[in-house]
């Protein structure tokens, strides 16, 4: 993306010109319909509009022409949970992991969308998997901490108010006021 181009994005993000940003990709892609980044853009956008549909339909254009982008798979898969398809989001970063099995963020998408379907037997062993990959992942300690009440594992909870009293006191405080965390 150009200088020029950089510019007028951040401008219009800036004022939270979201319908702006689908414009001016619109206006880039008529150009170069075969450029990805600006097909993110789109779909972030659109995300930011409500339109996940939309956004969905961008960032599969991102994928198709860079598969090897993690981070158009885990927009993707948020989209999907964003559409109430949290099982299609699942199997969008399933595949994501065959691509790339390093990125936290995935594994947090993925326990995510088991929260989603209130499975959090399922969604503690990929929090778990994100913060091993990432232990100042913040949301992710936070995430594993209510999975971990959910389910009633006690030492494992205060375990993990305790890591994440390390890195963000609030949000700490917060999940020690769950109902486990007050017991």
């Amino acid at each position: 993306m150009s200088e020029p181009n950089r510019d007028k994005l951040a401008a219009l993000e800036a004022k939270g010109d979201w319908a702006g940003v689908v414009a001016f990709a619109r206006e880039n892609l008529q150009r170069d319909p075969h450029n990805a980044d600006w097909w993110v853009v789109t779909g972030f956008a659109y995300s930011q509009l409500a339109e996940y549909q939309r956004a969905a339909d961008a960032f599969q254009q991102s994928i198709r022409i860079e598969p090897q982008d993690i981070g158009s798979w885990n927009l993707l898969a948020q989209a999907y949970r964003s559409l109430g398809q949290p099982e299609r989001a699942i199997r969008t970063l399933d595949n994501a992991l065959r691509i790339n099995r390093d990125s936290p963020a995935t594994y947090y998408l993925i326990g995510q969308s088991f929260t989603d379907l209130k499975r959090p037997d399922r969604a503690v062993e990929f929090f778990e998997e994100a913060v091993q990959r990432n232990p100042k992942f913040t949301e992710a300690v936070f995430a594993l901490g209510v999975a971990y009440a959910q389910l009633g594992r006690k030492t494992e909870f205060d375990a993990t108010v305790d890591l994440l009293g390390k890195m963000d006191p609030q949000a700490a405080r917060q999940l020690a006021g769950t109902p486990l965390g007050k017991r």
